[in-house]
């Protein structure tokens, strides 16, 4: 690591000791972004990488909520304002007992980036809980929700900060949460994205962020003259991004054969490729258990307790869980195999010496530019809740197509290197110059 650049990273873990995922992040955008930087002496006069690395404004509370036994219960809440500069804050909410402000920072550091490459006037930002709506009732999770709203709902609005939803906060939990803001609020806004198509809501959100990373990698494979026809898939996972994923993927004609969760993977040497095997996976997540045994039982499977799905030997991989699901044994062991290419659909799912060795030796993308998809059309919900007016799933889908199009241009295009394209590199660049440009010209604020 360059001198400068260890002196920049040393100085942002001492002022922020205790968050490994937020200093992971930030290492990995300030060493692809750090020429870029320091060769703009305006960028460097405004400190502009120092800013960006300092939420505009981070906000924590108290949830406290009655469960079904009439005990008070009490969560942590938090909302991490990162960045303005091109919109409204935007980005998710997470519900899950792993929540923690390091988290947060580093998710809302990367939406940062990732709204940017979307094309669309959108800042980064991200929020959620500790609260674990595991073995929940439903009314726990609603009494929940809106504990949360009714402190959330005195930062956020349409044209400051859209929040949306992320792991543990799907549709029933956005209803919940927009139900509590309209009532405190007394008005009906685009508040929320990832609502129910009833009140607002955007076609294709909630398949969009894996038919995004899908539409990305075909166009990793269109560099070098392949197709998606006939590859196999592992992809991890089981919720909206992982069947998003599978419906596009089996939709072009690939095959997928694995799916998990914390209790270990499903291997499917058939394919994930019929309407009932696909419709399942819903099923799965709508029981609240977090677990994918029961396909293997329903669909005559193998199920591998305990294990991930990186062990099987496939074309292409999909990390669709979680952060740091994929670390550098995974990686080595799926190269070993023949796979390659790796198309990191959750937020920063691998680790950053995986993701090092994955970009020398195959073609990797990085979270921020192939999961894009899922912000993109929230971005695009905003769009129509500004008109009044709804698209077909047919025109979602097409925009939805044509951003993820701009992203990989993007990518290559900031990130040739020695004859082949590092996605890292293109997606941090091109996503970090749009916003210092910006940063800049409003001026020190």
């Amino acid at each position: 690591m360059e001198a400068k650049i260890k002196e920049f990273i040393d100085a942002l873990k001492a002022k922020t000791p205790g968050e490994a995922e937020f200093h992971q992040a930030v290492e990995e955008v300030v060493e692809t972004v750090w020429e870029a930087y320091d060769s703009n002496p305006k960028y460097k006069a405004a400190k502009i990488l120092e800013k960006m690395c300092e939420p505009e404004r981070t906000i924590i509370f108290r949830v406290p909520w009655i469960n079904d036994n009439g005990e008070v219960e009490i969560n942590r809440g938090y909302r991490v304002e990162f960045n303005s500069a091109i919109g409204p804050y935007k980005g998710g909410l997470r519900f899950h007992p792993s929540v923690t402000l390091s988290t947060l920072k580093f998710l809302g550091f990367e939406q940062t980036f990732k709204n940017s490459l979307t094309t669309l006037p959108m800042g980064g930002g991200k929020g959620g809980s500790d609260f674990n709506a595991k073995g929940r009732s439903d009314n726990e999770i609603m009494r929940f929700c809106q504990s949360f709203m009714t402190e959330l709902c005195k930062h956020i609005g349409p044209n400051t900060d859209v929040p949306a939803g992320d792991i543990g906060v799907g549709g029933r939990e956005i209803g919940y949460l927009f139900g509590q803001y309209k009532r405190i609020r007394n008005e009906f806004t685009g508040v929320l994205t990832g609502k129910g198509l009833e009140f607002g809501g955007s076609l294709v959100r909630p398949e969009a962020t894996g038919f995004g990373s899908v539409y990305f990698a075909s166009h990793m494979l269109a560099e070098k003259n392949e197709t998606l026809k006939g590859k196999t898939v592992a992809i991890s996972g089981f919720g909206n991004v992982s069947w998003g994923a599978v419906t596009k993927l089996a939709e072009l004609g690939a095959k997928v054969v694995t799916i998990s969760g914390p209790d270990g993977y499903v291997y499917d040497k058939e394919g994930i490729n019929t309407q009932e095997k696909i419709d399942y996976l819903l099923e799965l997540r709508a029981t609240n258990n977090d677990v994918v045994a029961p396909y293997a039982e329903k669909f005559g499977a193998e199920f591998i307790p305990g294990k991930k799905p990186w062990e099987r030997k496939v074309d292409i991989a999909f990390p669709c869980a979680i952060q740091n699901e994929l670390n550098l044994d995974d990686a080595k062991q799926l190269v070993e195999n023949g796979c390659q290419y790796v198309v990191e659909t959750s937020n920063m799912g691998c680790t950053a010496d995986a993701a090092f060795y994955l970009t020398e030796q195959i073609t990797f993308a990085p979270g921020k530019a192939a999961n894009a998809g899922g912000v993109a059309v929230s971005g695009l919900e905003m769009s129509q809740n500004s008109m009044r007016y709804n698209w077909s799933a047919e025109e979602v889908d097409e925009k939805l197509g044509r951003i993820m199009k701009d992203i990989h241009d993007t990518c290559v295009r900031f990130g040739q290197e020695n004859g082949k394209v590092n996605y890292i590199k293109g997606a941090n660049v091109g996503g970090f110059i749009k916003v210092a440009e910006a940063m800049l010209a409003q001026g020190c604020v």
